[in-house]
């Protein structure tokens, strides 16, 4: 008998296990259809992406191919949740395509809904995210 999770600590644990061990169909499973992630900064990721699968194939697969998938490491180092909001912490580290290894530490503040995740806003180091995965990139003064 399958149970379907619904405590948000819970869901955003498992979504991170998820994206830890490349498990695709549960990392899908984790956000609404409708689901926002907004990713700070000046950079070409830097938005709101709005949608479950352009959360997925566009911002995560956009990032996923900048990267060596062996490499890949995301580890969950604190999470808490209070109601619907769950603020967890982790680091993801990997070497690019390019052989530079990156290493940032990142916050995500989930807010979950009858047991999927609705909107994330993330917050991590966009400077070594630039200097790393868009070298090539320039602001605008």
């Amino acid at each position: 008998m399958t149970t379907t999770v619904t405590d948000p600590k819970t869901v955003v644990t498992r979504y991170v296990e998820a994206v830890a061990d490349g498990d695709l169909p549960t990392i899908r499973a984790s956000f609404a259809e409708d689901a926002t992630w907004t990713y700070p900064g000046e950079l070409p990721i830097s938005r709101t992406w709005v949608g479950r699968d352009t959360i997925i194939e566009d911002f995560l697969g956009d990032v996923g191919a900048l990267l060596r998938p062996e490499t890949v490491r995301i580890r969950l180092t604190s999470i808490h949740a209070d109601g619907d909001i769950v603020f967890a912490e982790w680091t993801s580290d990997a070497v690019t395509v390019g052989g530079v290894e990156y290493h940032n530490r990142c916050l995500g503040i989930f807010e979950v809904a009858d047991g999927r995740i609705t909107s994330v806003r993330e917050y991590a180091d966009t400077g070594h995210t630039a200097r790393v995965l868009f070298p090539n990139h320039v602001v605008a003064a």
